[in-house]
């Protein structure tokens, strides 16, 4: 079960990355856009260390408060959800 959880982990945040970058690249191409909402999404399902390091590398959504405090405030709770899941 670990196992499957690892896995799971290591590819929603390769996936918050990824989009980061991708939606990067579209920005500066003035292209359409992935839309705010699928960004935070991935964050709430696991990805949010690959999007925080996606922002990071890439400079991307990092003067939107939603990203710049959301995201972590995200991380951060799914850390004291997890250890308080573990604890019990």
């Amino acid at each position: 079960m670990l196992k499957v959880v690892f896995t799971y982990l290591l590819i929603i945040n390769l996936l918050g990355f990824l989009i980061m970058l991708i939606d990067k690249q579209r920005a500066i191409h003035k292209e359409w856009r992935i839309p705010e909402k699928t960004l935070i999404g991935i964050s709430i399902f696991g990805g949010s260390i690959g999007m925080l390091i996606g922002m990071s590398s890439f400079r991307h959504k990092t003067k939107h408060k939603k990203f710049t405090i959301g995201v972590p405030f995200i991380l951060l709770m799914q850390i004291f959800l997890t250890v308080l899941y573990l604890n019990y």
